[in-house]
């Protein structure tokens, strides 16, 4: 449960804006997403691999 203090006389959609905020850093809807499909953990690891083998490129690419 996500409780934000809300001071006297603060505008509301301040209070909008840091629950967001922090709805989006609890990740509540990404975790939400990924059990909605069971991905076998062979699958995740070989697109953590690929992203990886992605991320190398652009950097070496970006160095020459």
């Amino acid at each position: 449960m996500i409780i934000i203090p809300v001071k006297e006389g603060e505008n509301i959609d301040r209070v909008l804006k840091r629950y967001k905020r922090k709805f989006e850093k609890i990740g509540v809807v990404k975790e939400l997403r990924n059990r909605k499909q069971f991905i076998k953990p062979s699958i995740k690891k070989r697109e953590q691999k690929l992203k990886a083998i992605y991320i190398q490129r652009l950097r070496q690419a970006e160095e020459i």
